[in-house]
């Protein structure tokens, strides 16, 4: 065994006894089926900043974005802005949901959504989603740990997938969410310092960064600038202006997942979610995106002959494998499988308690004890993973597009959170019909050739595009069919969501600001004007298009600062916290075995 690899295993042993360590302390303290699912909604402030980062940005972070860089240049780098678009959406939903969930007693998004909107269906819908989100989502990133794995150790990938799924199966299943969050705080910091490091030893090898200034400027045209504001082609992916926007819309579906729903309703209290939002995604991961990714994609370009890469998926192996000393090597490795582990394990998790919840204790077995919900979840937790890694196994093409196409149905629950959060007029039959239609444009704009991508968009752009119109259209016309009670009910949760958020008179003026603000920062950061980046300026040897990048980086901390704080999208005052506990409303409770008046309220909410 060679020093590199005995450092590695030596990492990783220390690594997997933290995780064996964390679900055993779970599965002590999680008693009751609130405990287990949504961490008693007692996770603190710091437990969150750390695991909603690590959940926010998986191993495509670390792995799959310096090699797209390589593959595609400056253009796709643009794809950095995600430590901003991702965040945003928790900006706008979080807090309410937080606000809602302790209100209502909701454990699930499916409980939400089908109390709001007055039909089962969302809650199947949800279901389907959170299954395509855990089961294929979550295989992608333990064989893409496992491949990791191979090219450092040597042992084979499918061994290496199914040793790390074990690990990661074990702490979900046996601690539920609480143990979740714990892990994903050594795993927040992990992937972090791991970007970091491997970026500054790729430097390092470039000659500094002087050298590697120049040798950028020597570099094919095509690896500096962004091609166009829009391509009437199909079939191919061109980063345009119009393509990273509105591929920016698949990934601000990530904290619009039903898993990020979960992750809300979890919280003690809202106040880390601005913290989180701004500091430790915005700006922090930002930082490490902005420069170390960077770095290495473009200075793997610099050093192809070097490396001799043959895919972008061997970039950073191939950087790890070459620059890296042992006792470095062995951190770096742990960096990227922490990272890869920190998305699929929420989403395992979360996946399991919202088929217990919402099929297993809805329909089935409805007087369900805690005990049994928590070995329930524990099964399915297994079963999920299990079925990810057959998936991964036998069928690697429907791995990846089902792996996309739950990407982008996060973009998609925009629509029933909009409905829910804000108040847009839409029906039970609205948001069905839309999610439904939405769905349908995602796999035909993505899986059919011929129709690929059409106008260089997004196929979450033509997602979210069809819900709206399709949901806006149908709930037009349906808007005077739906029963009173369920109006009422609507009406009942927007009058307290106003009430008790209500903006002050200086969050009002802050929020008319930002109505232009966010809207230019868009187009011109990361929309059709990004691509004025191509000869606008450039300064300390940062080509144009990198330099027009870290300015609309600058300036999105201040946007989404202002955001967050300013305008009070993502903070509370104490006495709006104090008064959400004393409101409640419970409509969903975690067991009914007793008392009956709790059953009868629980019948009465099955619509």
């Amino acid at each position: 065994m060679s020093e590199n690899v005995m450092w590695v295993w030596i990492a990783v042993g220390a690594y997997w006894i933290y995780c064996i360590y964390c679900g055993i302390k779970g599965a002590r303290v999680s008693k009751t089926a609130g405990q287990y699912m949504i961490a008693g909604r007692q996770l603190p402030m710091w437990v969150f900043l750390l695991a909603a980062t690590a959940t926010s940005f998986s191993g495509w972070t670390f792995v799959g974005h310096p090699g797209s860089i390589w593959q595609h240049g400056l253009a796709y780098a643009f794809a950095s802005f995600y430590a901003l678009t991702i965040p945003l959406t928790g900006a706008f939903f979080a807090k309410r949901q937080w606000l809602l969930g302790k209100r209502y007693g909701f454990v699930t998004p499916g409980d939400m959504y089908a109390y709001y909107f007055g039909t089962e269906g969302m809650r199947w819908l949800v279901v389907l989603v959170a299954f395509l989100y855990s089961a294929f989502y979550s295989a992608v990133q333990l064989m893409a740990a496992g491949a990791l794995f191979h090219w450092v150790t040597g042992v084979p990938v499918v061994v290496g997938s199914i040793l790390l799924a074990a690990v990661v199966v074990f702490y979900v299943a046996a601690g539920g969410l609480r143990s979740v969050a714990w892990v994903d705080c050594l795993q927040c910091i992990l992937l972090i310092v791991g970007i970091i490091v491997l970026g500054a030893f790729t430097l390092k090898a470039v000659g500094g960064w002087s050298v590697m200034s120049q040798q950028l400027a020597l570099l094919d045209t095509k690896y500096l600038k962004i091609p166009g504001v829009i391509k009437f082609t199909a079939g191919e992916t061109h980063w345009t202006g119009v393509m990273i926007m509105t591929y920016m819309f698949a990934l601000m579906g990530i904290q619009s997942s039903p898993a990020f729903t979960m992750w809300s309703f979890s919280n003690k209290n809202p106040r880390p979610f601005a913290w989180q939002q701004v500091f430790m995604s915005t700006a922090l991961v930002g930082f490490a995106m902005f420069f170390f990714t960077g770095i290495q994609g473009m200075g793997a370009r610099i050093l192809g002959d070097v490396l001799n890469i043959a895919s972008d998926a061997d970039v950073v192996p191939m950087l790890m494998h070459e620059f890296l000393p042992a006792g470095v090597l062995a951190l770096v490795t742990i960096g990227a499988i922490a990272a890869m582990q920190s998305t699929a394990s929420p989403y395992i998790g979360t996946g399991s308690t919202i088929i217990c919840r919402d099929v297993f204790f809805r329909y089935i077995r409805p007087r369900a004890s805690h005990k049994e919900q928590i070995w329930t979840s524990r099964t399915l937790a297994v079963v999920i993973t299990a079925v990810a890694m057959i998936i991964a196994f036998t069928s690697k093409a429907a791995l990846v597009m089902l792996g996309a196409l739950a990407t982008s149905l996060g973009t998609l629950m925009w629509l029933p959170l909009l409905g829910v959060i804000y108040g847009l007029r839409i029906t039970g039959a609205g948001v069905l019909s839309g999610l439904i239609a939405g769905i349908v444009a995602v796999f035909l704009t993505y899986q059919i050739p011929a129709f690929k991508y059409p106008l260089t968009i997004h196929c979450a752009g033509w997602g979210i595009f069809t819900a709206l119109a399709v949901g806006l259209l149908v709930s037009y016309f349906t808007a005077d069919s739906e029963p009173e009670e369920i109006k009422e009910r609507r009406r009942e949760i927007r009058n307290w969501l106003n009430d008790i958020d209500a903006p002050t008179p200086s969050q009002k003026a802050w929020r008319k600001v930002m109505w232009v603000v966010v809207p230019v920062w868009f187009l011109f950061a990361i929309g059709p004007f990004a691509v004025l980046g191509n000869n606008a300026f450039s300064f300390l040897g940062f080509p144009h298009a990198w330099a027009w990048q870290l300015v609309w980086w600058v300036l999105g901390i201040i946007m989404m600062w202002a955001l967050c704080f300013k305008a009070g999208l993502a903070t509370c005052t104490e006495e709006q916290i104090a008064r959400a506990e004393k409101e409640l409303k419970p409509v969903v409770f975690e067991t009914v075995e007793t008392p009956r008046k709790q059953q009868e309220m629980v019948s009465d909410v099955k619509v």
